[in-house]
């Protein structure tokens, strides 16, 4: 039963993985186009949902673009631009798709001058454009088009890119301002004409990159190792032949979620310090609160009282109480800093499909341990007496 307990472990880490694993690879390498259009690289944008495929040749500075995003609403926009003067959107040489009064998809050009509505109208680019068209695809927006790359940044081999989405535009092309989110802000980096493998995000800055860490290491520690750590000493514990291979691993699982979650916390401590008159009071309170019990478990590795012990039964019940009140803060912290954090709705999504997958798993391994226990408990004639692992052991005992 032990091997069957490892067996529903190991395949539900695998199925983790793989969970992880399409958002580690290139998507942009997957996409189609109806006319078969084929490009030579593909870019998988960092923020928006956005991708990139383009080719560039660099015999007559032409680049052909197909840029791929959904927008904020059904009846919204995208944009994609070059920025030949800055890094963001003011001087702007944008291309915008979008439904017409007629529902067809259409293509227009925006040369922005600034930050105010005023200045987002209709008008030529300062470089030629040919060959842009639009279509609609499930919700996503896909802009073509060709681009005469001006002679100074075909010498350099770099272009500054913008892109964005936007919710509505109204009967006279009038776009409205999308909205100010991180990954609104941060929709802006610099594109490799000759290679094309790499984007330089310049728009996040180091608070940003702060937050970003803060986020991982947290959702890592207090959001998935733990409970995995939970999972372990949980439904292994009971079986003698998972003894004592379920300990160590249990051990190793949650030092190592202490060692990143302390990681997190210091982060969280710093951008504290940075954010004068900003404050998010339930989500730091919880952090610390984490802190403090999370210290506590550790220091039960050195106060674990002998299975036999006339303590061991109130130890059980403080290591479990205390556990069982980090796994629960721990998965609502992590929420809570999702929503202070506003990332991409794929990200949100895919710790919730982890928690589910971590859930469904404690489930069925619940349903098998307690088969496991009854089945002993109705083959055994001496009664349980918890230590010596003989009679109805139940699930909860240490």
């Amino acid at each position: 039963m032990a091997s069957l307990i490892f067996s529903v472990l190991i395949l539900g880490f695998c199925l983790l993985v793989s969970l992880f694993s399409p958002a580690l690879s290139q998507t942009c390498s997957f996409q189609k186009f109806t006319g078969n259009d084929l490009y030579a690289h593909c870019v998988d944008l960092p923020t928006l949902t956005s991708y990139l495929h383009f080719s560039y040749d660099s015999a007559n500075s032409t680049l052909s673009i197909a840029f791929l995003a959904s927008p904020a609403k059904s009846d919204g926009w995208v944009s994609w631009a070059i920025n030949p003067t800055g890094t963001g959107m003011p001087g702007a040489q944008a291309l915008v798709g979008y439904k017409d009064s007629k529902g067809s998809m259409t293509v227009k050009t925006y040369n922005i001058s600034s930050y105010t509505l005023a200045s987002v109208v209709q008008s030529k680019l300062a470089f030629d454009v040919w060959d842009e068209r639009a279509e609609e695809d499930n919700g996503v927006m896909v802009i073509f088009a060709k681009i005469k790359v001006p002679a100074d940044l075909a010498a350099k081999g770099m272009l500054n890119q913008v892109w964005q989405v936007g919710s509505s535009v109204d009967s006279e092309g009038i776009l409205t301002p999308h909205d100010m989110n991180a990954p609104n802000l941060n929709a802006k980096g610099t594109l490799d004409l000759k290679g094309g493998q790499t984007v330089v995000t310049g728009g996040v800055d180091s608070k940003t990159k702060k937050r970003n860490i803060h986020g991982v290491l947290n959702a890592v520690s207090w959001g998935v190792l733990f409970p995995i750590g939970v999972i372990i000493a949980r439904y292994l514990r009971p079986f003698q032949s998972a003894d004592p291979a379920w300990f160590y691993l249990h051990v190793s699982c949650q030092v190592s979620a202490y060692a990143i979650g302390v990681a997190g916390w210091a982060t969280g401590l710093k951008l504290g310090s940075e954010s004068k008159g900003i404050q998010w009071t339930a989500h730091r309170n919880i952090g610390i609160t984490l802190f403090s019990l999370a210290t506590l478990q550790i220091f039960a590795l050195f106060l674990r009282p002998k299975k036999d012990h006339k303590y061991r039964f109130y130890w059980n019940i403080y290591h479990h109480g205390v556990g069982y009140a980090i796994l629960i803060l721990g998965i609502l912290n992590v929420f809570k800093g999702l929503d202070i954090l506003h990332p991409e709705q794929k990200w949100k999504s895919t710790y919730v499909v982890v928690i589910a997958v971590l859930g469904g798993i404690a489930l069925l391994l619940e349903i098998i341990t307690w088969i496991a226990v009854l089945r002993r408990s109705n083959k055994s004639t001496k009664p349980y007496d918890g230590y010596n692992g003989q009679g109805g052991q139940q699930p909860f005992s240490a």
